[in-house]
């Protein structure tokens, strides 16, 4: 496992949240089988076992998360093949299960608007949370590219963020200017007083002066959510799919939208084209003869 962990960060460049939840799994497995089958050796690891260990937690997790936990276990054997730790890769005779397709919740501008509205600027809490669902819906970013942002990351100047997304792959992303304008204010007036334990580069710190977490900014954006008007459930992710969708009711080119999220294939962007569907009957409305047809009946009337 320590070799695995090594091979993950430095040949495979993983991030550090696939690797710790890759080490999660594969950990998780080996509990099973040697709890359940006394197994003490790798080699003596059958794919009956792994048959028996997706049957076991089927019932409590997503299929999301059995996927996952599927692809951690094919990483794993393709590295006990290649450092010849085993003889036999147990994991070729699985295949990925058929994943539903969701369409992603997304916010209205009016929606997003009260949201960000919803939050006043009062001190160094309520600026420090305007900023952070100010940049998530301005640039799109990840929650955890959002907490990993330092000051270096952001140029407010030139109105850009840069930051580091899935295999630690560099892109830049463009800010609106009322994001720059909040996130001077932050900067400038209240970040200083959350630095409790001294100076640190990242950009967004909590109460006790620690880099901001995913959890922490889940519960945060909870209860921002609950003080709003909005009555729909409201993830992180959910002001990604929102960034996105709204670039591309306004014409954005899908390319462009796949740059800034930061996709390495654009087949993942395409979902947003079945999101918007808005301007799709605002198109049909005023381009189909008919349709103009109708509306010069109307305005006869």
């Amino acid at each position: 496992m320590r070799e695995y962990h090594e091979y993950m960060i430095v040949e495979k460049n993983y991030s550090q949240h696939t690797v710790a939840a890759y080490q999660r799994d594969i950990h998780q497995f080996v509990d099973f089988v040697n709890q359940v089958y006394q197994i003490q050796s790798i080699e003596d690891i059958t794919k009956d076992h792994v048959y028996a260990y997706l049957k076991a937690i089927h019932p409590k997790r997503s299929e999301t998360t059995i996927e996952r936990h599927m692809i951690s276990l094919r990483q794993f054997y393709q590295f006990l093949m290649k450092e010849k730790i085993v003889s036999k890769n147990i994991m070729s005779v699985f295949d990925m299960p058929k994943r539903k397709k969701y369409l992603p919740q997304v916010l209205s501008e009016k929606e997003m608007l009260a949201l960000l509205n919803s939050i006043e600027i009062k001190d160094a809490i309520s600026s420090r949370n305007r900023c952070m669902v100010e940049i998530l819906y301005a640039c799109g970013l990840r929650v955890s590219e959002m907490c990993h942002l330092t000051l270096q990351s952001v140029n407010i100047q030139k109105g850009f963020v840069r930051c580091i997304g899935k295999g630690n792959k560099e892109r830049i992303v463009p800010m609106n200017d009322q994001c720059c304008l909040f996130l001077k204010e932050y900067i400038e007036n209240y970040r200083e007083k959350l630095c409790l334990c001294g100076s640190t580069p990242y950009l967004f710190l909590t109460q006790k002066g620690k880099p901001m977490t995913r959890d922490d900014f889940y519960h945060i954006l909870q209860k921002i959510v609950l003080k709003s008007p909005l009555t729909k459930h409201v993830s992180p992710h959910t002001l990604r799919h929102t960034f996105a969708t709204h670039l591309l009711e306004h014409d954005a080119d899908l390319r462009s939208i796949q740059e800034m999220l930061g996709h390495s294939d654009i087949s993942t962007t395409t979902i947003y084209t079945h999101v918007s569907q808005r301007k799709t009957i605002d198109d049909y409305r005023q381009l189909h003869p008919r349709m103009q047809e109708r509306n010069k009946k109307n305005e006869k009337i």
